[in-house]
């Protein structure tokens, strides 16, 4: 059975090794929106959007292909 891979902003995200995703929030230094995605091995990847919209979008997007993996 091949590994699940989610394409998010250029990452590929291997959905076997997510830990954990954080709810959005606004990013530091008025940078837009963000989420974060930590990985088992405890590494995290911040995700980052222009507007709350995309990021709620791209978060509930994200969640549902982890569900379905």
């Amino acid at each position: 059975m091949g590994r699940a891979i989610y394409e998010l902003q250029g990452f590929a995200v291997a959905l076997d090794k997510v830990a954990l995703v954080s709810r959005v929030f606004t990013a530091d230094k008025n940078e837009g929106y963000q989420f974060n995605i930590t990985f088992s091995s405890e590494l995290r990847l911040p995700v980052k959007f222009p507007t709350r919209t995309d990021a709620d979008l791209a978060r509930q997007l994200f969640l549902k292909a982890l569900k379905e993996s």
